[in-house]
C-alpha cells in the first residue's frame, strides 16, 4: 500500500466505543461533525494519513470513518484484529487460533463488513498490565500468523508500555516479521533502556500517547526521544496521540488531534531534536512500514 505524501499519525481512533465495559459514555467517540472539523485542520497542517486501529469489538464503524475520510480529505487506513481483555467480542472465546487468523486474513483479502474497504493493518492487538492472559496470547499468535500469511504490518497495544519484549517473543516464535511490527504506547513506560531493547529486537516503537501528561510528562518523552535520536535510531519511531474520548477533542475542551503538531513538535525542536529525525518519525518511517 502506498501512503499519501505527508505526515502519518500511526495510532488513532476515528471512532471507538469502549463505553459499555468502562461504564462511561465519554469513551464512545461518535462525534462525527467535530471529528471531521478536526481532521480538516489536520489536513491543512500536512497530515495525509491516519491509521485507525479501532478493530473488532471496539466499536469499529467503517461507514462512519469513510464519511470522515471523504469530507476531510485525509486517507484513513483501516485495521483488523482484536484488542485486549475485557474488550473482546464473544467470538474470540469460541474460535480457535486458526479461525481467528482466518477472520483477520479475510478482512485483509476480501474487505471489511461488506464495504469493499480492505484492512491494511493487523491491530491493535493488546496485552494487559504486567500480564498476558491466555486469550491475549491466543490473539497475538493468531495475529502473527495472519501477518505471516498476508505480509501486513502488525500494531500492538501495551498497557502503560509493559510487556513489549514478551509480545515480541510470542510474535516472532509464531512467524511474524518484526520489521513490520509496531509496539504501541512505549512512551508510557518512561524507561529508555527498555525502549532501546525493543528497538534492538528489530521492531518499530510508537510514541503514540503524546499529550497524555497525566500518565507521562512531555519532558520525559523528550528525554527518551533525545537519547533515541542521539543513537541514530529515529528511523524506528512512529508518533500519534491515541484520541479515544469525546473530551479529548479540542471543541470539547481537550488537546485535540493537532496538539502533536501544534505543541509537541515545536517543543522537541526547541530542545534539540533535529528536523531530519522529526521527518523520520512523522513521515519516512510510516512509508517504510507500508512499503
Amino acid at each position: 500500500m502506498k501512503l499519501f505524501d505527508g505526515i502519518t499519525y500511526m495510532h488513532e481512533h476515528v471512532t471507538i466505543d469502549l463505553s459499555g465495559i468502562k461504564k462511561d459514555l465519554d469513551c464512545r467517540l461518535d462525534t462525527l461533525e467535530d471529528t471531521i472539523e478536526e481532521f480538516k485542520q489536520l489536513k491543512k497542517k500536512g497530515v495525509a494519513n491516519i491509521l485507525d486501529v479501532t478493530n473488532r469489538g471496539m466499536g469499529r464503524n467503517i461507514e462512519y470513518a469513510l464519511k470522515v475520510q471523504e469530507q476531510s480529505g485525509i486517507n484513513i487506513i483501516f485495521s483488523t484484529g482484536y484488542y485486549k481483555e475485557p474488550f473482546l467480542p464473544e467470538e474470540v472465546y469460541n474460535f480457535s487460533e486458526e479461525e481467528l487468523k482466518m477472520v483477520m486474513v479475510k478482512e485483509i483479502v476480501e474487505g471489511l463488513e461488506s464495504t469493499g474497504v480492505k484492512a491494511e493493518v493487523i491491530g491493535e492487538i493488546g496485552t494487559s498490565k504486567d500480564m498476558i492472559t491466555p486469550i491475549e496470547r491466543k490473539l497475538l499468535i493468531s495475529g502473527a500468523k495472519a501477518q505471516e500469511e498476508t505480509g501486513k504490518p502488525l500494531s500492538t497495544h501495551t498497557t502503560l508500555g509493559t510487556l513489549g519484549l514478551e509480545q515480541i517473543d510470542i510474535l516472532k516464535s509464531n512467524g511474524a516479521n518484526l520489521n513490520k511490527v509496531i509496539i504501541g504506547h512505549v512512551d508510557l513506560s518512561g524507561d529508555i533502556d527498555y525502549i532501546l531493547k525493543l528497538i534492538d529486537k528489530g521492531v518499530y516503537v510508537a510514541f503514540d500517547t503524546i499529550g497524555k501528561v497525566n500518565y507521562m510528562p512531555e519532558e520525559r518523552r523528550l528525554q527518551m526521544l533525545r537519547e533515541i535520536c542521539n543513537r541514530g535510531l529515529s528511523n524506528r519511531v512512529v508518533m500519534s496521540m491515541d484520541i479515544t474520548r469525546k473530551t479529548h477533542l479540542k471543541v470539547r475542551g481537550g488537546l485535540g488531534y493537532s496538539y502533536l503538531l501544534d505543541k509537541f513538535i515545536p517543543f522537541i525542536k526547541e530542545n534539540g531534536i533535529a528536523e531530519r529525525d522529526i521527518e523520520n518519525m512523522l513521515i519516512n518511517n510510516a512509508k517504510d512500514i507500508f512499503k
